[in-house]
Parts: C-alpha cells; sequence; structure tokens
C-alpha cells in the first residue's frame, strides 16, 4: 500500500505541476473565455431575457457555465498529458514498473479532477463579480463535481489511449463535447422544450450534470437528482472497467 500510495503521489504532483508550470495556457484562457460568457449572454443578452424558472437569466447560467469548464478541462488535460507520455514512449516505464494498472488510472484521473476543480473554482471566484448567489446546498455541488471531473477525465484518458496524433486530441471535445454540453441546458431550461425534445434530451448525459450542478447553487432542476447520481456512477463504472481494460491489455500503448 505505501508503494502504490508513492506511486499514486508521484502521478498526481507531476500532473499538477504540469499544469500549473504553464498555467498562462491552461487556467487563465478558460477564464477569459468563461468572463466573456457572462459579459455576453449573461449582462447584454440576459437582460433582454429576463428570468428563468424563477431566477435571474445571468443566475441561471452561471453554474451550467462553471460546469462546462470544469468538463473541458478535466477531460482535455487527462488526453493530452497522457497522450504526450505515449508519443514519448514514457508510458513504457509504466507499463513495466511494480506499478499496479488502479494506480496509473487513479493518478492521471486525479490529475485531470485536480485541473477542473482549479478552474471551475478560478471561474465561480470571477462569477461572483457579475451575480450573488445564496448556494442551496454545498454538499450536493461538491459531490456532482467530483463525480463530474472523474467521469471525463476517464473520457479523456480513453481519448488517449485510442489517439494517434496530437489532431486526434481534438476530435472528440470538438465534435462530441461541445455539442452536448452546449445542448446539456446550459443556457436554457429543457422544460421549455416540447415534449419530444425534452426526451431526447434527456439521452445527454451532461444534462444530467448540469441540472445536479444547479441544483446545488438554486435548488431548481429539470431531471430528477436520483438520476444525476445514478447517471454519474454509471458512466463511472463503465469508464474505469473500459480503460481498465484497454491499459492492462497494452492496447494502443504497446508498438
Amino acid at each position: 500500500m505505501r508503494l502504490a500510495w508513492v506511486a499514486f503521489n508521484t502521478i498526481l504532483h507531476k500532473e499538477i505541476r504540469r499544469f500549473t508550470r504553464i498555467w498562462v495556457q491552461t487556467l487563465v484562457p478558460p477564464v477569459i473565455t468563461m468572463t466573456l460568457y457572462f459579459v455576453i449572454f449573461g449582462q447584454l443578452i440576459g437582460g433582454r431575457i429576463g428570468e428563468m424558472n424563477g431566477f435571474s437569466y445571468m443566475q441561471f447560467i452561471v453554474p451550467g457555465l462553471i460546469m462546462m469548464s470544469c468538463i473541458t478541462n478535466s477531460f482535455g488535460n487527462v488526453a493530452s498529458s497522457f497522450y504526450s507520455t505515449k508519443f514519448a514512449r514514457n508510458v513504457e516505464e509504466l507499463l513495466i514498473s511494480p506499478t499496479s494498472t488502479h494506480v496509473i488510472i487513479l493518478g492521471y484521473m486525479a490529475g485531470g479532477m485536480a485541473r477542473g476543480l482549479f478552474v471551475g473554482t478560478l471561474v465561480t471566484v470571477v462569477s461572483l463579480f457579475f451575480v450573488e448567489f445564496n448556494i442551496h446546498s454545498w454538499t450536493i455541488i461538491f459531490i456532482t463535481v467530483l463525480l463530474t471531473t472523474a467521469t471525463f477525465s476517464l473520457g479523456g484518458l480513453i481519448n488517449a489511449v485510442f489517439a494517434r496524433s496530437f489532431d486526434d486530441i481534438s476530435i472528440i471535445p470538438t465534435f462530441v463535447l461541445t455539442p452536448l454540453t452546449y445542448l446539456g441546458g446550459v443556457f436554457y431550461s429543457i422544460s421549455l422544450l416540447p415534449a419530444f425534445w425534452q426526451g431526447v434530451s434527456k439521452l445527454n448525459p451532461i444534462v444530467y450534470m448540469i441540472n445536479g450542478f444547479r441544483y446545488g447553487f438554486l435548488g431548481i432542476s429539470d431531471v430528477g437528482l436520483g438520476y444525476t447520481f445514478a447517471v454519474l456512477i454509471t458512466f463511472i463504472t463503465a469508464l474505469y472497467g473500459f480503460v481498465y481494460y484497454l491499459i492492462s491489455h497494452g492496447v494502443g500503448l504497446r508498438s
């Protein structure tokens, strides 16, 4: 257990140092992007829209924007970091070392979660300049963001395993994550949609994550909180099992 802890701590420390060392590239851009969302959608457009589910439009969208930054950064950190390790063939040192597959997965997952939480915290601080919150439940916020960043960190690890070039790392975020996030209820309540499209929207897992997070802030949600946690736990279990199979069998890692 002591050796496993040392290995886990080493991977996590490396991952944190990696994104904090180049903070101008990893931490500042998402904060600037979210600030522009606050100004354009919250202040300019939001003033014309009015209230959404009993809250100002700015209050309504801020939890979704915070969660969006957590999702993209936790995914992107692991995808780029693990692929860089694979590209430099440093991953072979991990595979032949006594480090277990579980430790490798948990180390990179924790690193992705750390960056997602770090960026999410910065975006939350910036949002306080635009809107005030009476937090409904810190517990729900904490659990939801932890499970969500864990889910997308595992997704980033799977992306890195299958990626064959640096260009492949951007395919999933561009063509999958971005559309699902924008259609996940960040800027609108799915209750405004016709019944058919509400049903279609509920097939999008990000809907549950954003609504669970929004419930922690505002106490409102378009889906049941139990469904949110069920979806998150199911995805974490499935993704973890899949990535364990990939790494333990050397899929995409051994030449």
